[in-house]
């Protein structure tokens, strides 16, 4: 079927769209989230409530109504290939408009309940593990490639390169020797070639989702990135969301569950682009960090989970 998209960014063209593609849907109650014009047409997408029960993905532009449509085909796929991972429940999909309806799940970002687990919880540990784990199978990437074909392999926020020439003017004076060695160190750790996976792409902590009372994971959501990886570039979120306790815990888990070992240094490396390049764009674009704190002060996290993790011992 042709792919195509709204016209606009509008509630009135979501409910055209909705027509369309869920009908019963089309008159009730929307709250949407993101609904924002953009001159870039990467970012042209978003997300709504409907009735307080379902979540649609749409887009009014090209590159989002892609990824919705990858993410149809790859939620399709793992149904059969990976049937105890905690996905949403997909009530009507479309590529003409490309939209995703979800039912949605009564759970909390896990940012939102972050305050609420303590360092090192093993049921935590174990519940991120697993998922990353079954995903990470390597009959889960044969049982999707043959299913849909290709698959895109997600990056990290910025390259080391990028980094160099423009973080320097954004922190301390101090700062930049040692961020220019991390880019070397970065570099060479990642020269070496790694295992291939199917990576969820995205697995930071609004993308998994926790019941508040019981602190177990409820459902992994926004698999538009899902694609070809190492498994470290999937975990390289985890020492910031969750902090090092709970980080090093999930590894231990992860590691047996899945009989692999993982490499720390990749995985630190990885983390490193992402959080250096996530300060990098937020802070050139004039949007706040999520803590509303500094791109140096993200130096100095930076360097304390360094610090931390060279007195960890594996199991």
């Amino acid at each position: 079927m042709t792919l195509t998209w709204l016209d606009e960014p509008t509630v009135d063209a979501l409910r055209a769209g909705l027509r369309v593609v869920a009908p019963k849907l089309a008159d009730g109650a929307i709250v949407t989230r993101g609904l924002e014009a953009s001159d870039d047409p990467q970012w042209c997408t978003a997300s709504a409530v409907v009735d307080d029960r379902f979540v649609v993905k749409f887009a009014w532009a090209e590159p989002p109504a892609q990824r919705i449509r990858h993410q149809v085909r790859v939620l399709n796929a793992l149904r059969t290939s990976a049937p105890g991972l905690p996905l949403p429940e997909v009530v009507a999909a479309s590529d003409s408009p490309a939209m995703l309806v979800t039912r949605r799940t009564p759970a909390s970002p896990f940012f939102g309940v972050r305050h609420l687990i303590t360092p090192a919880d093993p049921e935590v540990a174990r519940d991120l593990a697993t998922v990353l784990a079954v995903l990470h199978n390597p009959a889960v990437l044969k049982s999707v490639s043959e299913a849909i074909g290709p698959l895109p392999e997600p990056a990290a926020h910025a390259t080391t390169d990028t980094l160099r020439a423009r973080l320097g003017p954004l922190i301390r004076p101090g700062q930049r020797d040692r961020v220019l060695s991390w880019c070397d160190w970065t570099d060479d750790i990642l020269a070496a070639p790694a295992r291939t996976v199917l990576v969820h792409g995205d697995f930071h902590g609004d993308n998994h989702l926790w019941d508040r009372d019981s602190l177990r994971l409820r459902l992994v959501i926004d698999l538009e990135t899902a694609g070809t990886g190492e498994p470290e570039f999937d975990l390289r979120c985890l020492p910031g969301d969750c902090g090092i306790p709970l980080f090093t815990a999930t590894l231990t888990q992860y590691e047996q569950l899945s009989g692999t070992k993982l490499d720390i240094d990749r995985i630190m490396a990885w983390h490193l682009r992402t959080v250096l390049g996530d300060a990098l764009w937020r802070a050139e674009a004039g949007v706040p960090l999520p803590d509303h704190r500094t791109p140096a002060e993200w130096v100095d996290d930076l360097d304390a989970r360094f610090t931390a993790l060279s007195t960890f011992d594996r199991p």
